[in-house]
């Protein structure tokens, strides 16, 4: 019946599981120690620049230069996203509590 507001159920694929129930494994969240979790911009941070510096004293492969510039400039841009949304979400405390 097409004027129905019965739902209809999701796919199945041929493990018996669900494209909603795949996707949410996918993008659920993990636990990291805290340690990690700290680290881990400083780590992005280091890998750029140390791409970068490796890009500078490449000789002759430069087929590798191309590919070491755009990992440089992920990693850089992974750092400061990561650093940036951790301070905003900071700075929107302290002005929630109305201080500076």
């Amino acid at each position: 019946m097409l004027g129905s507001a019965a739902r209809k159920s999701a796919p199945v694929n041929q493990h018996g599981m669900s494209a909603r129930r795949v996707r949410g494994g996918i993008t659920r969240r993990i636990w990291l120690p805290r340690f990690v979790y700290d680290a881990l911009p400083w780590f992005y941070l280091a890998s750029g620049l140390a791409a970068i510096l490796a890009t500078i004293y490449i000789n002759d492969w430069y087929w590798v230069v191309p590919h070491s510039v755009l990992f440089s400039a992920a990693c850089l841009h992974l750092a400061f996203f990561v650093f940036r949304s951790r301070h905003r979400g900071k700075s929107q405390a302290t002005d929630d509590q109305g201080k500076p």
